[in-house]
């Protein structure tokens, strides 16, 4: 159940991403324990499960973080859009895919 919630969960936020055209980059933490490592230490979370959201080297939040900033109409700020123009966000996934959204 947990691998159909995140991918749920990955799909919604691409959709928003890409409503918003923002250009993203997945990054499939499920083809390296090294990269999921990583993550989790981005984020300080040591049991932080994707998806986790990033603005270059900026983390945003998680999924839940996320989805309350779209709720709150407050997705630009979460992004960290307005501190740094517009750079690509990355979004940790645990997909079988690795590409970037065409904006």
């Amino acid at each position: 159940m947990q691998g159909l919630e995140v991918r749920s969960q990955q799909a919604e936020v691409e959709r928003v991403l890409e409503i918003k055209r923002i250009k993203y980059k997945l990054i499939d933490v499920s083809v390296s324990e090294e990269i999921l490592e990583e993550m989790r230490n981005r984020t300080g979370n040591p049991t932080a499960l994707p998806p986790q959201i990033f603005n270059d080297d900026f983390y945003c939040g998680d999924y839940w973080e996320f989805y309350d900033a779209v709720e709150n109409e407050e997705i630009d700020h979460f992004l960290k859009l307005k501190e740094k123009e517009q750079l690509d966000c990355k979004i940790s996934t645990d997909c079988n895919e690795n590409y970037t959204a065409k904006s």
